[in-house]
């Protein structure tokens, strides 16, 4: 793959620029302005090519990572190319797609998540976290549940705030899974009253824990 295709590609990524998609997404941390649904095209169109997505991942532009990572062979990368792009990914909307579509489906994920955890880097402990929460879902077998609900007892609460969004969303995924630990997940959510009045659209569910449990577990229970 040669840089004339990256920097092609770049172009591309450079005409879609949107300055007002651009203004909205710097409210929420992000500096790109490329419609997503627009990126995703491009993605289907060139498909899964590991090396261009190396050299994307390498311009330190948030539209081509987020490319990148939509093109890339999450198996291909090995442990400590992984460690090296989490601490790399400045944005959040980046290093959300990082962890969920790369780091999630690698054989390194569990590796990373013990190693992530309680690193001094918040957002790279957020990390930790967000697979933390995926094996609370789904391979909770071996996980202390009881111990995480200790930790997030006594740090959520102080915890920056993509850290602390990452506490809450294991939190709520404890509640929602797990009935023996329910009441005291719903507990500490109401009494630490993080993201309690957090901006909730309608018809979405509030990220506040005691309502997304109650909420989740309703859900399954009609479903």
């Amino acid at each position: 793959m040669t840089d004339a295709t990256v920097a092609e590609v770049v172009a591309e990524l450079a005409v879609l620029e949107d300055p007002k998609a651009r203004r909205v997404n710097e409210k929420h941390g992000d500096d790109h302005g490329v419609n997503l649904g627009k990126l995703r095209a491009i993605a289907k169109r060139l498909k899964t090519q590991q090396e261009l997505a190396r050299r994307l991942w390498a311009t330190d532009d948030s539209a081509a990572r987020l490319l990148a990572i939509l093109i890339c062979r999450p198996k291909a990368f090995d442990r400590d190319e992984l460690d090296a792009m989490v601490r790399e990914a400045r944005t959040p909307k980046v290093h959300d797609w990082l962890v969920n579509y790369v780091v999630k489906k690698s054989p390194h994920s569990e590796e990373l998540r013990l190693a992530w955890f309680a690193d001094p880097d918040p957002v790279v402990a957020s990390a930790g976290w967000a697979l933390t929460t995926e094996r609370v879902a789904k391979t909770p077998e071996g996980l202390d549940l009881a111990g995480l609900l200790d930790i997030i007892e006594a740090e959520m609460k102080d915890a920056p705030d993509r850290l602390q969004w990452a506490m809450n969303h294991c939190l709520a995924q404890i509640g929602i899974e797990h009935a023996e630990h329910r009441a005291r997940a719903i507990d500490i959510g109401e009494r630490l009253e993080v993201l309690k009045d957090y901006p909730t659209p309608p018809n979405c569910t509030s990220p506040f824990a005691p309502i997304w449990i109650d909420e989740m577990v309703r859900r399954q229970q009609v479903g």
